[in-house]
């Protein structure tokens, strides 16, 4: 059963459990009513506590912000309303004295419109940034060809002033860059090593695959236009056959613009640029294990985004998920795994049923970090916020949803109060909504008074905040940190073998997790065992239904000698004959070999 790895062996990235903050609804530190670097600071006695080990900050760049940051106007300084460089460095310092790592979200396909690279690129034909950016004349009185832009309309914009089109796969406001220009690399290179100078841990790569679009411009053979394809989204919400035609017809679509050769190729100079600085990682915005490479050569990390993608996390979908996932990594890559994100729906929101929400969203945290690999929590999981539909179309900050009210009111007729309850199904400003710090106005976030950069969710106000959960022993905040700490102290949670149980059960999903002991731990020679070959083996059982079970385990062991349990048992160990479970309980216990 010990067949794991050692925690001597593992790297901090492979060991920590990594928290994304979204800078402007974390804690607004000046009363402005957006988040910043002196709340973030005021906040880490708080994530010390939680027991994260590592921070993914959202774009903290100077940055118009159409698109919420992810639009970047200066790849080496902060945003004004976020602070400083200096206010950075002391909260680079001050997360690093608490033993927390920090990595950046690094944006590659795109800048702003408004960085001074485009302003000179568009500014005349022969300016010697001109081919920073993709450019091309027009076909036929029109674009270069068919494509579209991921974020709704064409993905050529012409430029009068120049006479051609430029290219940007999301908003017209961010102009892609040509990473095919040795110039463009080195300077992005340049900005990476500015931020690991500094000693920033790390980065998250934004949209890895669509840095390159095919040269020849083909035309892509969509059976539709992207409303089109929008509205059939809509139709096929709840269809599985025409959700698989709707990912065809994506496909089809977007053929020439994701995933084009020179991808691997670029992210193994980028390890190579990360590598020179001993202790960085590399996390991409991807799910395709291609972005390994072999393994040592191109991302640490690649985001199991496969296991998100049902309306119900389920034993026989996690079992699968994994049997996929795991074989066919390469040598010497290690999981991540993730069920939320500033970009996807609140866990507890996409997840769970209506009625046992708060159950569940207990099972979801515990599979995150049991299973094998590196997990990453969102903002706010932990005290179980949720996502706000916001009202009115005027509220929105994020302009995917303010194009998608607009195309379906303007281009397929749809009724506004239709339009904005689908805007805020496919925009992401529901999940991005302010921390909720307390039972006060604003939620603690920003002053009374202020108004705040997205609207507060008023569930602050049902004990969905920090304040009111933080000594509540049987809070959803309180179970975070108690899980958090089974895992840091428990080895085989984190170097562990996975090797899973019971693989016809439909309520429950139930596997080992086995480690071998460091060499400088385990057992000594003389006590009849090889040193480093015995380590620890957990048994893990997550009941994700509303029934009671009775399980017996045929394993090399009597009893399980209880690590954690989500309910009362009745001792500190359990016959594996006959392990009971209450509804939805989570069960771990540490395996003793039988002598």
């Amino acid at each position: 059963m010990n067949t794991g790895t050692s925690m001597q062996e593992l790297e901090w990235w492979q060991k920590a459990v990594f928290y994304q903050i979204y800078p402007h609804s974390f804690a607004d530190g000046n009363g402005d009513g957006i988040g910043d670097f002196y709340g973030m600071i005021d906040r880490l006695d708080y994530l010390q506590e939680l027991g994260v080990g590592a921070l993914w900050l959202s774009p903290h760049y100077p940055s118009p912000f159409f698109d919420c940051g992810y639009d970047v106007a200066d790849y080496t300084g902060v945003a004004p309303e976020h602070g400083t460089l200096d206010d950075f460095k002391r909260f680079l310092n001050e997360a690093h004295q608490r033993g927390i790592r920090v990595i950046l979200d690094l944006v590659l396909n795109h800048t702003s419109d408004q960085h001074p690279w485009f302003i000179e690129s568009r500014s005349s034909r022969d300016n010697p940034k001109r081919d920073w950016y993709v450019w091309r004349d027009g076909k036929g009185g029109g674009p270069p060809n068919n494509w579209y832009s991921g974020f709704g309309g064409p993905a050529w914009e012409y430029d009068p002033a120049t006479g051609q089109y430029y290219y940007h796969y999301f908003f017209k406001q961010q102009p892609d860059l040509n990473w095919r220009n040795p110039e463009v690399k080195q300077a992005m290179w340049d900005a990476v090593r500015f931020w690991l100078d500094l000693g920033v841990d790390g980065f998250r790569l934004d949209a890895v695959n669509t840095i390159f679009e095919d040269p020849a411009l083909p035309d892509h053979a969509a059976e539709m236009s992207l409303p089109e394809l929008y509205h059939q989204a809509l139709q096929a919400a709840s269809s599985e056959a025409g959700q698989a035609q709707l990912v065809r017809q994506t496909e089809v679509m977007f053929q020439y613009q994701r995933e084009q050769p020179g991808m691997h190729e670029l992210m193994q100079e980028l390890r190579t640029v990360v590598d020179e600085y001993p202790d960085r990682m590399l996390v991409g915005e991807t799910g395709e294990i291609a972005y390994y490479g072999d393994g040592t050569n191109e991302l640490h990390l690649a985001f199991n985004f496969p296991l998100m993608k049902t309306t119900r996390i389920t034993p026989t979908w996690v079992r699968a998920n994994q049997q996929e996932r795991l074989s066919a990594l390469p040598p010497g890559a290690w999981p991540c795994n993730t069920l939320g994100n500033h970009d996807s729906p609140r866990v507890y929101s996409r997840y769970g049923d209506g009625q046992n929400d708060d159950a569940l969203a207990r099972l979801h945290l515990a599979l995150m970090l049991t299973l094998r690999g590196t997990p990453f929590l969102y903002n706010g999981e932990e005290i179980g916020m949720t996502d706000l539909p916001l009202e009115d179309i005027s509220q929105f900050r994020d302009n995917l949803g303010v194009w998608v009210y607009h195309t379906v009111v303007n281009e397929l007729g749809m009724p506004p109060a239709d339009a904005l309850a689908y805007a805020n199904y496919l925009g992401r400003d529901k999940c991005r909504t302010p921390m909720q710090w307390a039972n006060v106005p604003n939620g603690g976030f920003s002053p009374a008074g202020v108004r705040t950069w997205l609207p507060v969710n008023p569930n602050d106000a049902q004990s969905v905040n920090v304040a009111e959960q933080l000594d509540d022993p049987d809070s959803l905040l309180s179970f975070y940190r108690r899980m958090l700490r089974v895992r840091k102290q428990n080895p085989a949670l984190i170097a562990g073998d996975y090797t899973v149980l019971h693989e016809e059960a439909e309520d429950y999903l139930t596997f080992l997790r086995g480690s071998v002991a460091d060499p400088s731990t385990g057992p000594s020679a003389s006590s009849g065992h090889a040193s480093g070959q015995a380590g620890q083996t957990c048994l893990v059982v997550l009941n994700m239904s509303d029934q009671a079970h009775t399980l017996n385990f045929d394993l090399d062991a009597h009893t399980a000698e209880l690590v954690f349990s989500s309910h009362a048992r009745g001792g500190d160990s359990d016959d594996l004959s006959q392990l009971t479970l209450a509804p939805f309980e989570i069960y771990i216990g540490e395996i003793k070999r039988k002598t």
